[in-house]
């Protein structure tokens, strides 16, 4: 898998022979993303990556990891997102195009869908609002049917559990790490999670079709104590 730029131990080999390919230079300093690339060339060379799940201590349920706080104002965190999409969906698009097998085309599929992924999420935001303003005209005597087609009807049936399942795996997982408290409070977090995604695609586009970001836009972190 691509790398996640924390948490991960890369051998000396692969950096090498990354170096030799690149005039020196492991690493692609003009890109956006570049830990998410360099996942990318390390799997072109044929190497293999693979999760390492370690307890900090023999019998406790923390593990090792790299902890940090995501960005806590709506505008550091639509920066801080809107690099990653740029940089994957876009830029990466430009740099490292369509290569491998059918595998490796979907997935690099798959990380490029964000900012049709955030078109999606307004049309999905706005359409509950708009069929409630028919619902609400017909309730009050409004001479209109607001009637779903059964196909789809049937369609948002499915995804309607689908969604409610991913929900819940949510809010397990992040509960069996954080607590109760921190699982049920990552139910509301999707939807400011949408919000965020929606503005960042936003701003991603408008750079890329701007020539590209004219700096490194790096947001501060904060780490935990």
């Amino acid at each position: 898998i691509p790398l996640a730029g924390v948490g991960c131990a890369i051998a000396r080999a692969p950096l090498a022979e990354l170096a030799a390919r690149q005039e020196g230079r492991p690493f692609a300093g003009a890109s956006l993303t570049e830990d998410y690339e360099l996942g990318l060339r390390i799997g072109a060379l044929g190497l293999k990556t693979m999760f390492v799940r370690i307890p900090a201590r023999a019998g406790e349920r923390s593990v090792v990891a790299s902890r940090g706080h995501f960005p806590a104002t709506l505008g550091s965190a639509v920066r801080q997102k809107a690099r990653w999409l740029g940089g994957i969906a876009l830029s990466g698009w430009d740099r490292l195009g369509w290569s491998g097998g059918l595998g490796e085309r979907w997935m690099r599929l798959r990380d490029r869908r964000g900012p049709l992924a955030a078109v999606l999420l307004l049309a999905a935001y706005a359409a509950p609002l708009m069929w409630s303003q028919i619902w609400l005209a017909e309730a009050l005597g409004a001479p209109i049917k607001a009637r779903l087609d059964p196909v789809l009807a049937t369609l948002l049936t499915i995804n309607g559990w689908l969604l409610a399942w991913r929900v819940l795996m949510r809010a397990c997982f992040t509960a069996s790490a954080y607590g109760l408290t921190e699982g049920l409070l990552s139910i509301p977090r999707l939807v400011v999670g949408n919000i965020i995604a929606m503005l960042a695609a936003a701003r991603a586009v408008s750079l890329h079709l701007g020539g590209g970001a004219k700096r490194w836009d790096k947001t501060r972190h904060i780490f935990p104590a």
